[in-house]
């Protein structure tokens, strides 16, 4: 049997006893090595009483005798020390700064075990006799706290709403009325219903509402139902509870409810939202209260509903879509947003505003419109409603070089509309042609109110997106 290398010994198993007092002269030789290196050190027994200290401690903290501490509890020595409560509850306080008179100490508190796991004393350790030492560590804390408190400064300041009744522009009749209704809503608490065509503005006026009301220091949560899907809302409404599902935040995550708690709550084109999540939101604005996704404990909310639609609810009741119940809680307050078309004396003045804000953002230098590029606007029909004209007068912008938008730049990328050709006559065109040229007007109807959507439009028509698509190409509506 060959011998092992050279310089290389061959393993022989460590016996109990051997491991047993090799890990007692570690454990007495760290204690020493600490106590030189520390500039106190102070044990104490399962009643808090001083058992040890070594020789640097008491001339730090100004003892005379210190024998006489021994036996004495560790607060008539050091008031400050937090020893007692490391024996009470076994859990370290691996750093702290500790007073003493007109100084500071960075120290160490450690429990002391036997080997059944019983806490029977502690171990306390004088690190530095200058919490400067800790400067860097402490200013980068400190850098920390400050950088949390101004993310959690922006993020209140996110979910403010950023809109007041002067950001709706206008001064027609409808509009005055509008803003008339808006204050009347936000002095009272009830649900508000906002019901208006895509583009007119109803998520502003939703803000505007809010910053009128009582609760305009307090948050301001928008959810867009149309944009989540539904197997999702649940949990966006609510929130989860911790490992509510595989895949979920062990922490659990805060809904919007909770996050609008005492402030408002806007959902944006509530006629989009599924039946199943109808039925909890109507639970939780009679009761006030909400249960978060996999917790079975009941959390108050205290929040402010303002819902907005583009949809006829009355219809979606009728064909059974929206629940009755549910409208009648929100439609308490209901407010209808104009459509552009029925509020064309306000066009100088949006035009005016948009360009001023748009210049300011695009960094241009700031533009007017004239006169005749206006009775350009004014011809057109606006099915994107105000969103369509912010549209409009930026692409206009971004095409111009000169300081006054005229009609040549308006046309360019707003062709005015040829008009519909007239009716034909239902009697001349037989049953066939009466019936292609009845959905031939719907479809356009459906269209305009949906602002181009097929998707809506198709539902407002009771047909399928696909049908939809072959009626455009069948009877030449592309």
């Amino acid at each position: 049997m060959s011998s092992p290398p050279t310089g290389i010994t061959s393993a022989t198993p460590l016996a109990a006893s051997e491991a047993e007092h090799l890990l007692k002269i570690a454990t007495e030789s760290l204690l020493g090595h600490f106590a030189e290196i520390c500039e106190g050190a102070v044990i104490v027994d399962r009643h808090a009483r001083i058992v040890w200290m070594n020789d640097r401690y008491p001339k730090r903290l100004g003892v005379t005798d210190p024998a006489a501490a021994i036996g004495r509890p560790v607060e008539s020595i050091l008031p400050n020390s937090l020893m007692r409560e490391v024996v009470e509850t076994g859990r370290p306080i691996m750093l702290d700064i500790m007073d003493f008179g007109e100084e500071s100490f960075v120290v160490v508190r450690l429990p002391l075990r036997d080997k059944a796991g019983t806490v029977i004393g502690g171990i306390g350790l004088m690190l530095l006799d200058d919490a400067m030492g800790l400067a860097p560590l402490v200013s980068r804390f400190n850098r920390l706290k400050v950088d949390f408190a101004d993310s959690q400064r922006r993020l209140a300041e996110a979910r403010r709403a950023k809109y007041t009744l002067s950001s709706i522009v206008g001064t027609s009749d409808a509009c005055v009325a509008l803003k008339q209704q808006a204050r009347r809503a936000a002095r009272t608490r009830a649900p508000v219903l906002i019901q208006g065509e895509t583009g007119t503005g109803k998520e502003l006026l939703a803000h505007a509402i809010h910053n009128a009301s009582q609760r305009a220091d307090k948050a301001f949560v928008a959810v867009n139902i149309a944009a989540i899907p539904d197997t999702l809302l649940e949990s966006e409404f609510f929130g989860t509870a911790p490992g509510a599902y595989t895949g979920a935040d062990r922490k659990g995550r805060d809904g919007k409810f909770k996050l609008a708690d005492g402030g408002t709550l806007f959902l944006d084109e509530i006629g989009d939202m599924s039946g199943a999540l109808q039925a909890k939101l109507l639970r939780v604005l009679q009761e006030g209260e909400f249960e978060a996704l996999g917790s079975n404990r009941l959390v108050p909310v205290d929040v402010r509903i303002v819902a907005a639609t583009s949809r006829d609810l009355e219809a979606e009741i009728e064909a059974g879509r929206f629940r009755t119940d549910l409208y009648y809680r929100l439609n308490v307050v209901t407010l209808s947003m104009p459509p552009l078309r029925e509020r064309l004396a306000d066009l100088p003045l949006l035009c005016e505003h948009m360009l001023e804000t748009q210049c300011h953002e695009l960094g241009l230098p700031l533009r007017e419109i004239s006169p005749e590029a206006l009775q350009s606007l004014y011809r057109h029909a606006w099915p994107g409603n105000v969103r369509e004209l912010q549209n409009v007068l930026e692409r206009a912008q971004m095409m111009s070089d000169g300081e006054v938008l005229t009609p040549a730049d308006i046309d360019a990328v707003l062709p005015i509309a040829r008009a519909a050709p007239a009716a034909a006559d239902p009697v001349g065109l037989g049953l066939a042609g009466a019936i292609a040229e009845a959905e031939r007007a719907a479809i356009r109807k459906a269209l305009t109110a949906c602002g181009g959507n097929k998707a809506r439009a198709a539902v407002e028509l009771g047909i399928s997106r696909t049908s939809l698509y072959e009626k455009i190409a069948l009877l030449g509506l592309g």
